[in-house]
């Protein structure tokens, strides 16, 4: 992957830029890169420089964007083939992104790096083979690296996602040293791609897919006996699945999934705001 390596700027890190200049400092001390790390920028009437590049003051941004330098201005991480996909700030530094406006990762509470945790602490995946089949902005594989996983394959069948990535210094980079090979990263639908994967071949899985109502395919018993096929007995699958139209229409999605699952070979329940299962 192709890391974007320039400033990340939000709307509080551009006012506090200027706020720094307006009152005279010649130096502010800030993150750049969301909250990843701490530096210094030298601050000039009409300039700023930072790690030996020279950038100009931009114009006031928009509240929940981020924004990168594209070699001409500031422009807004986002991008429109069909749908908009955006990168978000959030209040605690690692961002989510939308789709159509749709936020694509819990983050009222916690963090999504947060969240994803907690979800992938449920399959423990230090010293396993991990399938990861909805790699979106690489939090789950994140935590994976950091749990000592063996090897994890994870998908993304979203390009603009992956240019996400590119741009999102808290996702995790598959050329990077701390990686170690461990993390391939494929861009291709794990629908499709699913079926070319051996049998057996995982300790345990995590499967993220979008809205049902957008990616039913994800959701169907063809893909499920499939992920049966490609775990072994024994093998820890956790299943996100929000909790969609459950107060206007009382449907249970995480036990609908929890069924269709339980008939593909696995054990399976209800678990945080998804579906954890068992290989049988």
């Amino acid at each position: 992957m192709n890391r974007y390596p320039g400033p990340l700027l939000t709307q509080p890190s551009a006012a506090a830029l200027r706020a720094a200049r307006e009152a005279g400092h010649v130096r502010w001390r800030g993150s750049l890169d969301l909250g990843r790390s701490q530096g210094e920028v030298e601050l000039g009437a009409e300039r700023w420089n930072w790690h030996g590049n020279s950038y100009p003051y931009p114009a006031p941004l928009k509240e929940r964007t981020i924004y990168y330098w594209d070699g001409v201005g500031f422009a807004a991480v986002s991008r429109y083939h069909g749908a908009l996909i955006k990168l978000v700030p959030t209040a605690w530094d690692v961002p989510t992104f939308e789709i159509d406006g749709i936020k694509m990762l819990p983050t009222s509470k916690e963090s999504p790096l947060a969240d994803a945790k907690r979800k992938v602490a449920l399959v423990a995946p230090r010293g396993k083979t991990v399938l990861d089949t909805c790699g979106g902005l690489g939090y789950f594989a994140a935590c994976c690296l950091e749990a000592g996983v063996a090897r994890i394959r994870s998908f993304e069948k979203n390009e603009d996602v992956l240019w996400l990535r590119t741009l999102n210094p808290w996702s995790p980079d598959p050329d990077a040293a701390e990686s170690a090979t461990r993390l391939q990263l494929t861009h291709a639908d794990v629908v499709h791609a699913i079926a070319q994967l051996p049998d057996a071949g995982f300790d345990a899985a995590l499967h993220d897919p979008p809205r049902f109502g957008i990616a039913g395919d994800l959701y169907s018993q063809v893909f499920y006996d499939h992920l049966a096929r490609v775990l072994r007995r024994g093998a820890n699958l956790f299943h996100y699945t929000g909790t969609p139209n459950k107060l206007t229409s009382g449907r249970d999605l995480p036990r609908e999934v929890a069924r269709r699952l339980e008939k593909s070979g696995f054990k399976a329940s209800p678990a945080l705001d998804g579906v954890l299962a068992t290989r049988r």
